[in-house]
Parts: structure tokens; sequence; C-alpha cells
């Protein structure tokens, strides 16, 4: 799964192909597992949330695995069963769809003997969600789910998408990773609906809309600058700057109970934070150096600390028969 570090909700079509986007993610050590098993007799097997018994693809309801089976070409009678498991629900804020997509597609290529690049299966995972399935999101998890690391992406008008890896000294790096603390809200949320407005007011020429993530495409360069001078606390103050911004987008970003869990985290030795994700719920994360304040006040307000690392490995495949 990921975080965003900055000019996260720039990667929606109906913002890039206008006017481009770019942002900063990082690939974090909570994952989606899927397993894949050739069962005996002709069935087809899903297992998530819910469990389907099926006999051919187009039966099966969940509509990312059906889409990946048919783009893979597994059609005809297979004789498989697709189990999933996270570290973490779905509905959190850290990309977990666009994981599942991924991490579906790379196991089913492996299944298939097909050999795909980090490029590649990320286009694949988008074209699933965004194209097939009209979702209204962006590609940031698809791609970081692919690459992993601590990554910049840019998001060209004609589709394409550039990757390379934020060139930060490693001190930088391992004070960043520590400096991190994220506390989940315990509220699940659909990404899509939130997005749905932005995507809406972007498609519309909405200049609210549209000059709010102009600004926050310029965060995400003045982040990537902060990193790569290993200016710490610019970055903290950065991602302030971006939860503000990020508030005005829509009505469902934000709410009372978390706008005040911010506060007290900024009371509490906090340099910077924000929901991470469409908002609505999920993770709160903020930038501290005074970590062990921090972690007493949001513990005794309620709020479970979830620690990670950066994984730079992307998705990859765990056991191979």
């Amino acid at each position: 799964m990921r975080i965003s570090l900055g000019g996260g909700g720039t990667d929606l079509p109906s913002y890039y192909r206008e006017h481009g986007g770019f942002l900063v993610a990082a690939a974090i050590d909570k994952l989606v597992y899927i397993t894949l098993h050739e069962t005996f007799n002709p069935a087809l097997i899903v297992r998530y949330s819910k469990m389907e018994m099926v006999d051919t693809v187009d039966e099966i309801k969940h509509p990312i695995v059906r889409e990946a089976l048919k783009l893979v070409g597994i059609v005809e009678h297979p004789h498989l069963e697709i189990t999933s498991m996270s570290d973490i629900p779905a509905g959190t804020g850290l990309g977990s769809s666009g994981s599942f997509t991924t991490a579906l597609l790379r196991a089913l290529h492996t299944m298939r003997k097909n050999t795909v690049t980090p490029r590649e299966l990320a286009e694949q995972a988008c074209h699933i969600e965004l194209d097939l399935l009209a979702e209204p999101i962006g590609k940031q998890d698809q791609y970081i789910a692919a690459y992993g690391g601590v990554t910049c992406f840019t998001f060209h008008p004609d589709g394409t998408v550039g990757a390379e890896p934020l060139r930060a000294s490693p001190e930088t790096m391992a004070n960043l990773e520590d400096n991190l603390v994220m506390f989940f809200t315990g509220v699940t949320r659909s990404a899509s609906v939130i997005l749905k407005d932005q995507d809406t007011r972007s498609k519309q020429k909405d200049l609210s809309m549209v000059d709010n993530l102009h600004f926050t495409k310029q965060l995400g360069y003045d982040s990537k600058a902060a990193f790569e001078s290993g200016d710490l606390r610019r970055f903290a103050e950065l991602m302030h700057v971006h939860w503000e911004h990020k508030r005005k987008r829509s009505r469902g970003m934000s709410n009372q109970q978390i706008d005040d869990w911010y506060e007290m985290a900024r009371a509490n030795g906090a340099l910077g934070g924000k929901l991470i994700g469409a908002g609505g719920g999920g993770f709160l994360m903020f930038y501290a150096e005074d970590k062990t304040r921090l972690r007493r006040a949001m513990t005794a307000a309620g709020l479970r600390e979830v620690r990670f690392r950066f994984n730079f490995s992307g998705s990859q495949v765990l056991v191979q028969h």
C-alpha cells in the first residue's frame, strides 16, 4: 500500500489530461496478498470479504477480478481458486484497491508464465479500474504498488506516466521514515464517492477546483525539492499547507472530529500532517520530531497507531510452484 507525500489528487485524468499532474508517493510495508490455487474440480472460486463459486468468468460479481481474468486471457472453465487478504482494511486511504488490482494481475501473469514490467502492470491495473470500470480515481495507487520505493510520478496529458526514484540522501530518507507517524481514525469509506465530486468539478472546469489542484501540484514539486535538499521541517510545513487546501476541495474531505484530532496533534508535537487518501476517514499522518508526546496524546484520544516502514520492492511473487 502507499502514502502520498505531496501532489496527491493531480493524478486524476480529469485534471492531468488538461494540465498534467505530479506527485511523490511512498510504498509502505502494509501489503495486499493474492493467492492462486489450482482446484481439482472445474469451478472458479473467489474469496474476499465474500465468497463466490461460479462456472464462468462472466458470472463473477467482483468487477476487478472479472476484468483481470479477461485481460490476462483466463476465460475458459478455469480450475482456479483466488483468495485475497490484506494487512489493512479497504476504505482507509492507503490505496488498497489499486494494490489489490496490481497484485492480482501480477499473480495471474505469473501463473500464465508471462513476463510483465512494473510499467505494464501499472498500465493494465489503471486500464481495468479507470477505463473498463470507469472509477473516478487516480493512477498513483496502481503505479506505486507496481514500482515500490519513494517515487516521483509525472502524469502527462496523453495518459503516459513518468516514474523516477526520489533523489534524497539515505540520511534524509531514514529521518523521514522515522518521523512520520500514522493513526487510524476508525472510519472507512469509499474513495470513489469522495473523488467523484473532484472529478465532476474538474471536468466542468470549476475554477476553484482547478486552482486548488494547480496549487497542490506545486506543493508536490516543493515537497520533492525539500526532500532532495534534506529540509524535512520545510516538508512538514508543506504538509500542513497541503492539508489546509485539501480540506477545501470537498465537503466530504474532513469533519469536526478529524479537525479536532488534527489540532490536538499540532498541539502535541506534530509539525505538519494530513489525512491520507481521498478524505472522510482512514489514516491521519503527521511529521513529528517529538514522537513520544504525539503518540501519548493521540493514543489517549482513542486513536490506534499503525507503524510502518518504506517498501522498495514493489509487487513481488513470494511463492511460486
